[in-house]
């Protein structure tokens, strides 16, 4: 690294003190979310709203998003490849990814690959920090990312199409339309993204990345119908078909492939009459993938799982200043796969939410949650928390909870190795948050401690033989604080913010980080527009990480900087085209997420938006 990149992370840093990003949902009037709970049950907590212009903003891929305006670290095994993320010290496992709602983390391994999810088919993508286990279920430990589709009731008739074309043949497109009046509201999404990735390794002659070519389509749909004043009815699918082939470092490796085919259908109902809300949801999620560890070969392995989903919320409000929810859930997952045995996971669950506001300035909200099944033990899950502003600008927020992560079909029904009697890992979670918010400035600072127990791990048994045991307890203390500051001055707009993550997360047995959890994490971006031109410049640094269990300091990823610029120029009224260009890794820095996997230098991409 250079001495001019260290001075101008340092700059960035002391940044932090001057501006803020934004911790509460944005409300739009006339729009309908089927995730309400993220609204109504969050007061307590950071949560962070990647609106449609940030979206819009950044490629395609949800890792790419979060990457540059979040403070969770992705481990990504190259370019487009496989992408776990690392949100407040946890494992990819412990966070939660919501989909309208709906917690879609895989039944097989646990956590979603983020690098499956096309944001462009979203209007907003909210990152909901800190415990959620109590209303989202398992894998809420770290955070939970959510993804929602906004349904508008109003006479509109919206066409939008993306093109772009870019370095190593990468090439992205996306259509959306949204037709809807004050009774009906339809939305249609497609897209798709594929890239030939032969990116050159930088400081090493003549190679590439070899079989790292991708492609993907998503196809995403909503609809809405109002019956009448007190009922209406949603329905929400989505699509994904993808073929990834898995880079090679050397030659002599063999060339891979892997295809995942997931689809997701939720049918809701929404009726309110008088101080009661009623909803019912109904959804059938699938995912199936093939693995072929050999493409000149037919043969490959694969695993499958469907999922029924039925849910039942009854809400009463108080003179809008209590609210109580009861939800009753039953969830059936039948799964199978090369290595593993046809099985059937039944869940039930229950669970009764809280909120008070006492007066303008104090309020706080309660959850708990239990689930029954024969898989495994649940304990009791709860949240309590509180926000309190004594005055305009200050904020005062504090929140516990206890939350888990059930065992995945992995770790319960692997054949001859799979262990059934897996206990599901808990974790205790505490924060305090303070938030300032002034006219053209915010900031927001958080302090938050966990302890994590009956961590699953797969354990060598010896004859290279794994075996997954409850054996891990991780204690994580850290830090995140966020900034957003804008100004106007004639014609002229001006954006910045900055995200800083420190966490600390330790095996209590060695005392040593866990693997691929960086103790520092920044983000920044600053903003620029004047009429019909507007520039983005975007900032990521990433901290070491250690990649063997014992932290030695010669099995690291060391730490790295890269930046992102984007101009953009927009042409027409009532027919709208916007002609932008990106330079992605403006410095050419050589850098990697993962051991022995480097990610592209300098790369440019063109891209054309048509709004008509």
């Amino acid at each position: 690294m250079t001495a001019k990149k260290l001075f101008l992370f340092w700059m960035l840093l002391l940044c932090q003190i001057i501006c803020a990003q934004q911790d509460t949902i944005v409300k739009l009037n006339e729009v309908v979310v089927s995730d309400a709970y993220l609204k109504s049950f969050s007061k307590s907590q950071t949560v962070l709203v990647l609106n449609d212009s940030v979206i819009k903003k950044n490629a395609s891929s949800l890792t790419t998003l979060l990457n540059y305006n979040a403070t969770v670290y992705f481990k990504e095994n190259g370019l487009g490849m496989v992408s776990s993320p690392s949100f407040r010290g946890t494992t990819a496992q412990q966070t939660a990814v919501i989909w309208n709602g709906i917690n879609i983390n895989s039944q097989l391994n646990g956590q979603t690959d983020f690098n499956t999810i096309t944001t462009k088919d979203f209007e907003n993508i909210t990152v909901r920090a800190g415990g959620g286990s109590a209303i989202y279920g398992s894998s809420a430990i770290g955070g939970s990312i959510h993804l929602n589709n906004e349904l508008t009731f109003k006479n509109q008739f919206q066409n939008e199409l993306f093109l772009s074309y870019g370095s190593f043949d990468t090439f992205g497109a996306n259509y959306k339309v949204n037709v809807a009046n004050e009774k009906t509201t339809t939305q249609l999404s497609i897209s798709r993204n594929s890239s030939d990735n032969d990116y050159e390794y930088l400081d090493t002659k003549n190679q590439k990345n070899e079989n790292g070519q991708f492609q993907n389509t998503s196809i995403n749909a909503s609809f809405g119908y109002k019956i009448n004043a007190f009922n209406s009815l949603r329905f929400y699918s989505q699509v994904y078909d993808g073929e990834r082939h898995f880079s090679i470092f050397n030659a002599t490796e063999s060339r891979t492939k892997y295809r995942d085919f997931n689809t997701r259908n939720l049918l809701e109902w929404q009726a309110k009459r008088d101080a009661f809300d009623s909803n019912l949801k109904i959804a059938f999620l699938t995912e199936a993938y093939k693995y072929f560890g050999n493409i000149d070969l037919q043969h490959f392995t694969f695993g499958k799982v469907n999922t029924f989903l039925a849910r039942y919320a009854l809400s009463y409000h108080w003179k809008n200043k209590m609210t109580w929810q009861t939800i009753i859930d039953f969830n059936e997952n039948k799964g199978s796969g090369s290595s593993i045995s046809e099985a059937t996971r039944s869940v039930f669950s229950g669970s009764l939410l809280f909120t008070h506001a006492i007066n303008t300035k104090l309020g706080y909200e309660l959850s708990l949650r239990k689930e029954v099944t024969s898989s495994y033990k649940s304990p009791l899950l709860f949240s309590v928390g509180t926000h309190f502003s004594p005055v305009s600008f200050y904020s005062l927020k504090l929140n516990f909870s206890r939350n888990f992560r059930m065992p995945t079909y992995n770790d319960l029904y692997w054949e001859q190795l799979g262990n059934p009697n897996l206990k599901s890992e808990s974790a205790y979670q505490g924060e305090i948050s303070n938030v300032f918010t002034f006219k053209k400035w915010s900031f927001t600072s958080t302090v938050y401690h966990s302890k994590i127990s009956d961590m699953i791990r797969w354990i060598p048994k010896g004859s290279g033989i794994f075996n997954p045991e409850n054996t891990a307890k991780v204690t994580v203390i850290g830090f995140e604080s966020g900034l957003q500051w804008a100004t106007n001055i004639g014609q002229h707009q001006f954006k910045c913010n900055a995200n800083y993550g420190y966490s600390k997360s330790e095996d209590e047995a060695t005392n040593k980080q866990l693997v691929y959890v960086p103790f520092h994490k920044m983000t920044a971006g600053l903003a620029y527009s004047f009429r019909s031109f507007s520039a983005v410049y975007q900032y990521l640094y990433n901290g070491k990480v250690f990649t063997q269990s014992d932290n030695n300091p010669h099995q690291i990823v060391d730490w790295y900087v890269v930046s992102n610029i984007d101009v953009a120029y927009r042409l027409g009224t009532a027919v709208n085209y916007t002609l932008g260009f990106k330079v992605l890794n403006l410095t050419n820095e050589k850098y990697q997420s993962v051991e022995n996997r480097p990610l592209p230098g300098r790369n440019f991409n063109l891209y054309l938006t048509f709004k008509f």
